[in-house]
């Protein structure tokens, strides 16, 4: 699960840059890239994790305050130093990362060769930033137009940072089917994959929509416009509850043993508020609103990946011995790809750590379409679950 960090503004990138990949390490990776634009761009990448990346960077050049940085899964390629982000165009004038797959990137490949295009590494990625590259120098355009027009050639999932050294006060960013979040600060910017690298350094937060494209720059301006039709949206911006306490190990070697040992504590925090033994009251803010529909489902569907998935059934068998209406639990990569029998009197329940799962994101969509009732159980308020849903629930959400 690949990670993005970015900034402009008058701090040296770096650090920033630096200390977000650290934050995103949870997200599991075999590669780490930084690239940094002072007059030229920086771009150093390494196999391995940041650490190595941090070590192989102390004798290079690593001043400049815009940057963007990337933690890669590999997809396209094995992991490598070439494979790793950030990809550069063919004229060295465009950097981007990327997270998520291109899948038409093979045609587009053979497209751009046919016009003198040459590639270094195996990925996606960098037919991605040749083709922002072909379409900038045969239409003139600015970069934030060459990019929009290049992603509507693109099939696939992307959530992108671009950089452009003739126009260096300025970053662009996308996404479609993978998230992207943007931090806004005192004439400065973050941009990240998710909240964690931002939360220390502002708690004003956008989360950009599915087809849509950002431009930031220097001067504290944004615009988030469409990517097919170019129409000017208005952002939201939302107020980060997350604490950087955490997004610490707190003491513990890795986080998924901190994870197992704050389950209990975890737990008492989902409910509180919520339910009250003693008193034997139960309230759910996000069912009230929904509970004559609910009354009358006539089947319910949790939909998930993983060890998501697993809860799934857990829940089965509760929801049947306890409401004594039929359950049946999907991995939501399956869910997503067939033709599956859904009606406005089922209920679909999304199960997602992230909130982010791109296959149960896509699951639930489908579920929305057909007139289903959906609910999103995730961990991370503002994701893309739990704004999709009708009603969702997080255990740092206490409406």
């Amino acid at each position: 699960m690949c990670g993005i960090v970015a900034y402009i503004g008058s701090k040296e990138a770096y650090p920033i840059l630096i200390k977000g990949l650290q934050r995103l390490e949870y997200r599991g990776y075999d590669s780490a890239g930084v690239a940094l634009l002072n007059g030229d761009f920086s771009v150093v990448k390494r196999k391995g994790k940041v650490s190595e990346l941090v070590e192989f960077a102390q004798a290079r050049k690593k001043d400049g305050t815009s940057g963007i940085g990337h933690t890669r899964w590999a997809t396209h390629g094995k992991p490598d130093d070439i494979n790793a982000h950030p990809h550069s165009s063919g004229n060295k004038r465009i950097v981007l990362v990327h997270n998520g797959i291109i899948e038409n990137y093979a045609t587009l490949k053979k497209a751009l060769e046919l016009e003198g295009h040459t590639f270094e590494s195996q990925t996606d990625t960098e037919v991605l930033v040749h083709l922002v590259e072909e379409i900038q120098n045969r239409e003139k355009l600015p970069i934030e137009e060459a990019v929009r027009v290049a992603l509507t050639k693109v099939i696939g999932a992307y959530a992108i940072v671009v950089m452009d050294k003739n126009d260096p006060d300025k970053l662009v960013a996308a996404r479609k089917q993978s998230p992207l979040v943007i931090g806004i600060g005192e004439h400065e910017f973050f941009i990240a994959s998710d909240a964690t690298p931002i939360v220390e350094h502002t708690k004003q937060v956008i989360y950009l929509n599915d087809g849509e494209i950002a431009v930031v720059n220097r001067k504290g301006d944004l615009q988030i416009k469409t990517i097919n039709d170019n129409r000017i949206q208005t952002p939201f911006v939302h107020e980060l509850e997350l604490q950087i306490e955490q997004l610490e190990k707190g003491g513990f070697d890795y986080f998924m043993l901190k994870e197992i040992y704050e389950q209990p504590a975890t737990i008492a925090d989902c409910m509180r508020g919520r339910l009250n033994a003693s008193e034997g009251w139960v309230k759910l803010g996000g069912l009230e609103e929904f509970s004559a529909k609910i009354a009358k489902a006539q089947r319910f569907i949790i939909a998930a990946c993983g060890t998501s998935w697993h809860s799934g059934l857990i829940g089965e068998y509760l929801l049947e011995d306890l409401a004594r209406i039929p359950v049946e639990v999907e991995y939501a990569s399956e869910l997503r790809y067939r033709n599956p029998i859904l009606t406005e009197n089922d209920v679909v329940i999304a199960i997602s750590q992230s909130g982010e799962t791109a296959d149960t994101l896509a699951a639930l969509e489908l579920a929305k379409d057909k007139g289903a009732l959906i609910y999103g159980i995730v961990n991370v308020v503002g994701s893309s679950i739990a704004r999709l849903t009708q009603a969702g629930f997080s255990k740092h959400d206490r409406t």
